[in-house]
């Protein structure tokens, strides 16, 4: 074959960074030729494994591992000082191995090493920031890195809490949780994404396959996991030189923001965070995502265009229009605040939505106190009607008194009226 290996070490950088179904997308578009051959570069890349930190990314010399890609892949005895017991999961830039620590203190740990081979300046480069964004981060739901050091050969790694545990969506689903309590662990979530803003940390590919919930004792924390695409916040993650390439996705389609979908290479934000939460929300409560992605025809311009200008249906009316899952419970549960919190989250324009996880996260708070929610216009009928539910038993005794002493005050006045 005559392959430009330019033109195929691009395509392969680009697949690196999108999901299965934005890989599809881009291979549809492709000649014969280049499907054939970036298919069998992908073959080895593979997806992320039992949900452990693994990052999806580019790299800047494909050609030159073809040959390490293609050889049978065995795990090593050791990493450093510790013992490896098998490789749990494999994406663009790095493996994961599980791994025990037997000294100083004895442990099973996740070991992520970057890739043998990709040495390049970008990669070496994101994988520091990685590392760095994780170890700048305390907070009981965000995975720790544990230790960070590099083999004799010269490969970087770093060491994590190996967290057992399902994704968001499939514990949620597996243990049938109602709304109420999937808006509880969707709370931590935002308290973990809050504490990485408040750290300087940008997390910029929030999903829920970056969340995985262990169940111990019968408390469910999340851990949001995969900080491979975390951007500092007025600082810098390592001196190493980062570049994002322009015309390229950094992110996961889905859960992408218009600007970061945008490709202009302006400045994100916090908000840009936000309205992932808000997609991430939104499939949480209907098992849908806000908009409709998952064609195999989709190109790129399509894909940034239903992003851009296209906005999503209140969930309430999505769920309406599904018979399978429209019961009516739910339906009530989200019409009105929770329609309300999600399409605010999820406005097109960063200044229409919330400004900070914190006022998103207060706003679920408010919802779940039946207090009156700020994205919800407040009406006087509103209001009234979030008093009432918050003093039921108040407001039934008013009531009570009311009808009683009305009926009384009649039948006083009748009397009164009668005297001579």
């Amino acid at each position: 074959m005559n392959t430009n290996h330019d033109e195929l070490g691009r395509l392969f950088r680009e697949a690196c960074e999108l999901d299965s179904s934005g890989r599809k997308s881009l291979l549809n578009n492709l000649s014969q030729e280049l499907r054939d051959e970036l298919n069998n570069l992908l073959e080895h890349d593979e997806p992320e494994a039992q949900g452990l930190p693994i990052t999806i990314t580019g790299n800047d010399l494909p050609l030159q591992i073809q040959e390490q890609l293609r050889k049978p892949k065995t795990s090593p005895e050791r990493i450093g000082p510790y013992k490896i017991l098998q490789k749990l999961g494999e994406g663009g830039m790095g493996i994961v191995y599980l791994a025990d620590q037997e000294e100083p203190i004895r442990r099973r740990v996740a070991l992520k090493i970057l890739k043998p081979g990709l040495d390049s300046g970008e990669v070496l480069a994101r994988f520091e920031s990685e590392r760095q964004a994780l170890s700048l981060m305390n907070h009981p739901n965000i995975a720790r890195v544990l230790d960070a050091r590099t083999t004799d050969q010269g490969h970087p790694y770093f060491v994590m809490d190996y967290i057992q545990g399902l994704s968001l969506l499939t514990y949620c689903d597996s243990n049938q949780l109602d709304i109420k309590r999937r808006l509880q662990l969707f709370l931590q979530i935002c308290s973990a994404v809050q504490h990485a803003h408040a750290t300087g940390i940008l997390h910029r590919d929030l999903k829920p396959s970056n969340v995985l919930v262990p169940d111990k004792s019968g408390e469910a924390i999340p851990k949001l996991i995969d900080f491979g695409l975390a951007k500092a916040l007025g600082q810098e993650l390592t001196d190493k030189t980062l570049f994002t390439r322009r015309g390229i996705f950094l992110g996961t389609p889905g859960y992408m923001s218009p600007e970061q979908a945008d490709l202009s290479g302006l400045d994100i934000d916090a908000r840009t965070d936000v309205y992932s939460l808000g997609a991430m929300l939104y499939e949480l409560l209907v098992g849908v995502l806000p908009l409709e992605l998952g064609s195999e025809n989709l190109g790129y311009g399509e894909v940034r265009r239903i992003i851009c200008e296209e906005d999503p249906i209140p969930m309430s009316l999505r769920l309406s229009a599904d018979r399978e899952n429209g019961d009516k419970s739910s339906l009530r549960l989200l019409r009105g605040d929770l329609d309300w919190i999600a399409l605010k989250a999820l406005s097109k324009k960063p200044d229409d939505r919330y400004q900070t996880v914190a006022e998103l996260k207060e706003d679920i708070q408010r919802h779940l106190n039946q207090e009156p929610v700020r994205a919800r216009p407040p009406t006087l009928g509103y209001r009234l009607r979030k008093i009432v539910y918050r003093n039921k038993v108040i407001t039934a005794a008013v009531l009570g008194a009311f009808f009683t002493l009305v009926p009384m005050l009649i039948i006083i006045g009748y009397l009164v009226s009668r005297l001579p």
